[in-house]
């Protein structure tokens, strides 16, 4: 399930605040992973699960997908898969896009910050 166009390009002008997914930086991702994701995410191969699931290989997985963790029904039932686009949206507000995950974390407000953490999470694999 692929949501919304992220794009805001009009007749080929690009709009001045946009950040497209793939325009992130890992390092920076990474920085922000330890200090966002990390209390409730591994993202190392084999990692344990925590409050959330091992993110390893996250992009290019479907939702719900990791052995040994327990989803709820909306994340098992959602049908999406994890692609820039689709993980560009939901960090931006994770409970509006996945209406009954337990994700506790409010998003990523700033564009900038969402596609520096999907660089970092395109390393994981």
């Amino acid at each position: 399930v692929q949501r919304g166009d992220l794009s805001r390009r009009t007749m080929g002008k690009k709009a001045s605040t946009t950040c497209a997914p793939g325009d992130g930086d890992a390092g920076s991702g990474a920085k922000l992973f330890k200090a966002k994701c990390a209390t409730c995410h591994t993202c190392n191969e084999g990692g344990p699960n925590k409050q959330g699931p091992n993110l390893f290989g996250v992009m290019g997985r479907q939702s719900g997908q990791v052995d040994g963790f327990k989803y709820t029904a909306a994340n098992k039932g959602s049908g999406i898969m994890w692609a820039e686009q689709t993980m560009f949206d939901y960090l931006a507000n994770p409970k509006k896009y996945i209406k009954g995950t337990n994700m506790a974390f409010p998003g990523f407000k700033a564009e900038k910050d969402r596609a520096d953490v999907i660089a970092y999470l395109n390393t994981m694999k």
